[in-house]
């Protein structure tokens, strides 16, 4: 496996990869009718503003993760790849480009994503509601975790 950075020839794959894994995580906070595909989603919550990179394994991206200097912002894995940890591999490659730490949100209801994030080092400092970025019209309530290196 390996990490690199996101190639236009790789959209339609991570087009894929969000449209599955993020029915998969508003199933868990109960917002399925807030689902945005990613030819959406990507313009209004402007994902190229950010760094990504892909998880590529034999030329067959199986992830992708999108990042700026503060925040974890996108990380996705085929769901076919769930628990084999291309998440975590995803997420440790960026916390070590940023090692005075990030902060993600993680919805409400979604424990999968909580459990997850709490294993790798993030610790959630509050939980805020408001509305879902790119979908307004949906409100939400989210889990604020930061990882720090030095914590």
């Amino acid at each position: 496996m390996k990490f690199r950075r996101y190639q236009k020839n790789d959209w339609h794959r991570i087009c894929e990869i969000h449209d599955l894994a993020r029915m998969d995580e508003l199933r868990g906070a109960r917002l399925e009718h807030a689902f945005l595909p990613l030819e959406v989603a990507a313009e209004r919550e402007n994902l190229f503003d950010y760094d990504i990179l892909v998880a590529d394994k034999d030329g067959l991206v199986l992830g992708f993760v999108a990042y700026n200097q503060d925040e974890l912002t996108w990380l996705y894995v085929d769901p076919a790849c769930y628990r084999t940890g291309i998440g975590g591999l995803l997420a440790r490659s960026v916390l070590a480009e940023r090692p005075e730490g990030l902060c993600i949100e993680v919805l409400q209801g979604n424990e999968a994503a909580l459990d997850f994030y709490k294993s790798i080092g993030f610790v959630e400092s509050k939980i805020v509601s408001g509305w879902m970025p790119g979908n307004e019209k949906f409100p939400v309530t989210v889990h604020c975790l930061a990882y720090a290196s030095n914590a």
